[in-house]
């Protein structure tokens, strides 16, 4: 299913003209050498730039023949390569392996093009011949950039002005070659097409993937004999690609279009350690942009257009006009979620809907995360702010954890969040603990936390009580026992206010009741209720003495609370309670800022 979306992703693509044709891959290229037509050396062209908004120069994005899946071994590219192949020189104190990537290299180019007739064909040829990698490193034209060079930057060839690979001659010679190779292949049906045709031995190498091997990682491969069946060894070079038969065509098709994806970092993004692509079956890029937007607030592809105007549109099922191209909410859509494992790729989830319905989704989760919170909050709840909420208070301050910041266990939760809401699914319970244990250790409940816990009570519970305090801003009419109990835990934490700036205004006590008996408060009432009551009392006789019209108004809300519930207290509160005492604590707090701020 992933290669067959794929698959028709690349060839929706290439009806707009835009992905490289088969045979032909992107690969990020830093320098081209620059050759005369006898083969010499003559200059270095740079070929990095700098991103639109970014600081640092970054490699181009070039079309180059497809590249061979790199190993231990020793393998050429060929027209895009390394110092080891172009040059015979590299700094990884190894020349005789150097010596031999450039000898296999000069092998390779001479194999495709000596039969060409073209002066670009004839100076790569030529430059292979005479070309002395024992003098490379003095060499005066390499010299200004010979460091980085080293470092595994990519090289291409430059003749006269032009790139090799865009010589006509030279890119029929490819062709040829990569036809001819074809032809020796085991044939069979292809698991993605249907049809007959040559089995790839190898599937491609996708690049990019944070954490995962820098040569590329795959996502199809056999490297042990626990995947391999039917005498389809690893050993065996014709029979290897047996294991899972796709076609060399098919192969390339999927592997080209996920390494475009991936490099297209306007729209990849990260969950945790999860890389996330989508895109549109009919290839419009527009509903990326959009759904960017949507799932992870980003507002910086699409600009002068009311976004949250057409998310809501298309989620309403209305097809929407963005600078003249028409968005279709039945449009099939698709998110791909792939995490490093060894050397492989392991697939977090794979989702299909239409464009709509993925939005109605997210627009569905982004309703349940709606409370009351104070009026200087106004970012957006992204998923990486709702992550935020499971870290510590120090690492949460951060603009966006790396996911190397994060254990196994939250790397996994961030993945199964998203898919959550995508899929307009209950939601990890994982999410829940990580952030009740979040509330209990740093002993406040802030707007962020109270929408999540919002959120999975209204998605996940099925306790009708604990659902209706699950609401926006309070409800002044339920009488939950843990809702209320909140409630009256607010106002003790007032009146305790209150009383310690009655001799000194603005001052705030050294050890509060919130401190000292909020997470008691929250599991087990019953046991903290006696000290908690001797403390207001207390409390409330000097506001009697000293602000009656504050003791009034804490005694009226007080036996307002107290007539909706019974004694005795529980002994203990779940999970489900816990959630509604922090919701009734949280609702209780913000009306009480809120009668501050209208004063």
């Amino acid at each position: 299913m992933i290669l067959r979306a794929l698959c028709d992703y690349y060839d929706a693509l290439a009806r707009r003209g835009d992905i490289t044709p088969p045979g032909w891959s992107m690969a990020k290229v830093s320098f081209a050498l620059d050759l005369d037509e006898q083969g010499n050396l003559r200059g270095v062209i740079p070929l990095k730039i700098t991103p639109e908004g970014g600081k640092k120069e970054v490699p181009q994005f070039l079309p180059v023949p497809e590249q061979v899946k790199k190993t231990s071994g020793v393998s050429s590219n060929f027209l895009c390569e390394n110092s080891s192949y172009f040059l015979g020189i590299d700094n990884k104190g190894k020349p005789e392996r150097s010596r031999q990537c450039f000898e296999a290299a000069k092998e390779l180019h001479h194999k495709i093009l000596d039969s060409v007739d073209s002066p670009a064909a004839r100076a790569v040829c030529a430059f292979f011949d005479t070309w002395q990698p024992e003098q490379a490193a003095e060499h005066p034209v390499l010299l200004p950039y010979l460091e980085e060079i080293l470092k595994g930057a990519n090289l291409i060839f430059s003749v006269n002005g032009p790139y090799a690979q865009d010589d006509p001659a030279v890119r029929a010679a490819w062709n040829g070659y990569r036809a001819a190779k074809s032809a020796g292949a085991v044939s069979g049906r292809c698991l993605v097409t249907g049809q007959p045709a040559p089995i790839a031995r190898l599937h491609p190498a996708i690049k990019g993937i944070k954490d995962a091997q820098s040569s590329g990682a795959s996502l199809v491969s056999f490297n042990a004999p626990a995947f391999e069946s039917y005498g389809h060894e690893q050993a065996d070079d014709t029979g290897q690609g047996l294991n899972s038969p796709v076609s060399e065509d098919a192969a390339f098709r999927y592997g080209a279009v996920l390494n475009r994806l991936i490099a297209d970092r306007a729209h990849l993004q990260y969950i945790g350690d999860t890389a996330v692509v989508y895109w549109a079956e009919d290839a419009e890029p527009l509903c990326q942009d959009v759904f960017s937007y949507a799932a992870f607030g980003n507002t910086e592809i699409v600009t002068d257009t009311d976004l949250q105007g057409v998310v809501e549109a298309l989620a309403n099922g209305k097809e929407k006009d963005i600078n003249g191209v028409r968005l279709d909410p039945y449009n099939n859509f698709y998110v791909l979620g792939l995490a490093p494992n060894a050397a492989r790729l392991s697939v977090r989830f794979f989702l299909r809907n239409s464009f709509g319905q993925f939005l109605r989704n997210i627009q569905r989760h982004y309703e349940r995360l709606e409370i009351v919170r104070p009026t200087y909050e106004t970012a957006p709840r992204s998923v990486w702010r709702l992550l935020f909420e499971t870290q510590r208070a120090t690492q949460a301050s951060e603009d966006r954890p790396s996911a190397g910041k994060l254990d196994a266990e939250l790397k996994k939760l961030s993945a199964d969040l998203l898919y959550s809401i995508l899929t307009d699914g209950p939601y990890p319970v994982g999410w829940l603990s990580k952030v009740l244990a979040r509330i209990r250790r740093e002993q406040d409940v802030t707007s962020a936390k109270a929408a999540i816990l919002k959120a999975y009570i209204q998605k996940n519970s099925k306790n009708f009580r604990c659902k209706e305090v699950a609401s926006v801003s309070l409800n002044v009419e339920s009488d939950y026992f843990p809702y209320v109990w909140g409630r009256i835990f607010s106002v003790l934490e007032d009146i305790q206010l209150q009383y310690t700036r009655i001799d000194n205004p603005g001052a705030r006590p050294n050890a509060t009741i919130k401190s000292r008996f909020f997470n008691a408060a929250s599991t087990t009432p019953e046991q903290v209720y006696p000290t908690l009551e001797r403390l207001k009392n207390s409390h409330m006789d000097k506001l009697e003495k000293q602000r009656p019209a504050q003791y009034l108004s804490f005694s009226k809300q007080l036996a307002e609370l107290f007539s909706k519930i019974t004694f005795p207290f529980p002994k203990r509160l779940n999970n489900e309670e816990q959630v509604a005492f922090f919701l009734g604590y949280y609702h209780q707090t913000q009306k009480r800022y809120e009668k501050k701020e209208e004063n």
